[in-house]
């Protein structure tokens, strides 16, 4: 398989004077239950070479954990209804916006909570600030995928939401410890990015990582490309 950047995206970008080659790795649809180091194994270790590391979609390590919640458990009430309809719709999708996934919030972190965050939202919205109600209720809130609403090409993340994976840096760590691949785990679309774990041998800071992957070259719609090769480009003398 030839390595490329996903359509629309720029396969390099320069951070603090490095330019980077980031290329899209494309996997089957990664299910419930798999193994994450024999995806890892089959469709990236193939095309990585010495100084190469990989970043891969929090959202793939989550489902091979089972870190899912089945819509036909979350049963939305009265909170849920009222919140979502206040919630701001970015390009990247709905969020906290539908009924289901505010009821999966409210399972998460409580009530008091998100009616907490709820009214710090509305009171920072009048100053022109966003994204409040996801940093009081945390990232575990913030990094919530699936149980969409809308047409995608994806329907199995119409019937589950998924949760942020378990142990971010330790599976970064077994990743490399068992295939030799440095690697990163991101919550990344394309408006935000978080880095959650990375492997030891990967040296550069989270700020420095997250300008690398700021564009989100892993695309947000049905690339299937949850994984970027990433390569420093070789300098002429």
């Amino acid at each position: 398989m030839e390595l490329k950047p996903n359509e629309s995206k720029h396969l390099e970008r320069t951070v603090d004077g490095v330019t980077y080659e980031r290329y899209a790795i494309k996997t089957r649809f990664v299910n419930i239950g798999d193994d994450y180091l024999e995806v890892v194994k089959e469709f990236a270790q193939p095309h990585v070479q010495e100084g190469d590391f990989i970043s891969i979609s929090e959202k793939i390590i989550a489902l091979c954990q089972k870190r899912i919640v089945y819509r036909k458990d979350i049963h939305p009430g009265f909170w849920a209804k009222l919140l979502c309809k206040f919630v701001h719709v970015t390009p990247a999708g709905p969020g906290a916006g539908t009924p289901y996934k505010m009821q999966l919030i409210i399972m998460l972190c409580g009530l008091p909570r998100v009616l907490l965050a709820a009214f710090c939202s509305a009171v920072t919205k009048l100053f022109g600030k966003k994204g409040v109600f996801y940093k009081v209720c945390g990232h575990e809130v913030e990094g919530i995928d699936g149980l969409i609403d809308y047409d995608i090409s994806y329907k199995e993340y119409v019937d589950y939401g998924i949760l942020n994976p378990e142990n971010p840096k330790g599976v970064c760590a077994e990743i490399e410890e068992k295939l030799g691949i440095p690697c990163m785990l991101v919550d990344a679309c394309d408006i935000s990015v978080a880095i959650l774990g990375k492997s030891p041998s990967v040296t550069l800071d989270d700020a420095t990582l997250a300008e690398i992957i700021r564009d989100n070259p892993a695309g947000q719609d049905d690339q299937c490309t949850p994984i970027i090769l990433i390569r420093k480009k070789e300098t002429a003398e």
